[in-house]
C-alpha cells in the first residue's frame, strides 16, 4: 500500500535534518532546510521529470507505471502499464520521454496516456535498454544504454558490443554512438544555455562532462569529477547532482559542495520541480523525498 502525505503533514510525519549551519555555498534554501518524506510504499522509484508547470513525473519501475506529484503534492498514479519506464525528460513539445526497458525502447507519452514507440535499435540490433535520456532544447535527443539484466526479459546477453552513449532525432533517425569508450554510462544531465552535457559512469565511478558541437555532436570530453551516479540533474547556477548514497553537489567546477543526506541505502535519481522550480525530488528506493533549494532548476 502506498502512503501518501499531504504538505502539512508531511513535516510533522517525518523529517530529516542535513545541516546545522549554511554554508555560504550550500544549495540549500535555509539552514534549517530538511529532507521531507514525500510518499512510499514504491517498488523501487525511478525517472523524475518535470513538466513546463512544475509537476513531477517519477516511475515505479517494478510495479511497471508512471507517478505523478501535482503541484499541491498529491501524489497519483499517472499511467499504468508503462514499458517498465525508467529514465524519463519532457521535450520542448511538452510530450514525455521515457526510456521503456521492457522491450528496449524509448517512448513518446502524450498527455492523454497515450504513446507511440520512438525507437528500438542500433545497426539492426536492439538496443541493450536506454536507461537515461536528455532533450536539447532543440528536440536532440542524448541518451545512455547500458546493460542491466532484467528478471522481465527473455534475453540473457548483451545485444549491443558496447555499453555507450548516443545522439539521435526525435525519431530515431540519424542516431550516432557518441562515446563507447564508458565502462557502464547512466545518469545524464545538459544545460541547452551553456552548451554542455554531463554523463556519469558509474562503475567506473566518474562523470564526464562534454560541449555540445554546432552539429549536435559532444566534444572535448572532459572529467568533471571523481564520482559515479545513478541519475542526475542540474540547477541554474550550474550546480550539479549526483546520486547513490544521498545526494552530492558539485558546482559548476566540479568542486564538491554540498551533501545531502538521506535516510535511505540509495537514492537512484533527482529532479528539481514544484510551482517555482526550487525543490529537489529524490527517488530512493521505495520513496520519494524533497528538499528546498535557493537555486531554481533548469
Amino acid at each position: 500500500m502506498i502512503r501518501l502525505l499531504g504538505s502539512a503533514s508531511i513535516f510533522a510525519a517525518f523529517s530529516f535534518c542535513t545541516l546545522i549551519s549554511l554554508a555560504a555555498d550550500s544549495v540549500l534554501e535555509s539552514a534549517d532546510a530538511k529532507v521531507t518524506l514525500v510518499s512510499d510504499g514504491f517498488k523501487f522509484t525511478e525517472g523524475p521529470a518535470v513538466d513546463s508547470e512544475g509537476n513531477v513525473f517519477f516511475t515505479d519501475q517494478p510495479n511497471d507505471r508512471i507517478m505523478k506529484v501535482d503541484l499541491d503534492g498529491k501524489v497519483t498514479e499517472f499511467m499504468k502499464p508503462a514499458g517498465r519506464s525508467n529514465g524519463m525528460f519532457f521535450a520542448p513539445d511538452g510530450k514525455l520521454i521515457a526510456c521503456a526497458d521492457e522491450k528496449n525502447e524509448m517512448w513518446e507519452i502524450s498527455p492523454d496516456k497515450s504513446h507511440r514507440v520512438l525507437f528500438k535499435n542500433f545497426e539492426g540490433e536492439r538496443l541493450n535498454g536506454p536507461n537515461d535520456v536528455w532533450i536539447d532544447s532543440n528536440g536532440m535527443i542524448y541518451f545512455t544504454d547500458p546493460y542491466y539484466q532484467r528478471p522481465w526479459w527473455e534475453h540473457k546477453k548483451q545485444p549491443q558490443k558496447k555499453q555507450a552513449l548516443y545522439r539521435t532525432d526525435r525519431d530515431g533517425s540519424n542516431m550516432i554512438v557518441m562515446d563507447d569508450a564508458l565502462v557502464q554510462p547512466n545518469g545524464i544531465i545538459g544545460d541547452s544555455k551553456r552548451r554542455l552535457v554531463f554523463v556519469a559512469d558509474i562503475r567506473d565511478s566518474k562523470t564526464y562532462q562534454y560541449t555540445i558541437a554546432n552539429d549536435g555532436s559532444l566534444i572535448d570530453r572532459k572529467l568533471f569529477c571523481a564520482m559515479g551516479s545513478d541519475g542526475m540533474t542540474i540547477d541554474n547556477q550550474g550546480n550539479v547532482y549526483l546520486t547513490g548514497k544521498g545526494v552530492t553537489v558539485f558546482d559548476k567546477d566540479g568542486k564538491q559542495i554540498e551533501v545531502i543526506a538521506v535516510p535511505e541505502s540509495w537514492t537512484a535519481n533527482v529532479c528539481i520541480g514544484g510551482k517555482d522550480r526550487k525543490t529537489l525530488y529524490i527517488t530512493a528506493s521505495d520513496s520519494l523525498y524533497s528538499i528546498r533549494l535557493k537555486n531554481a532548476g533548469l
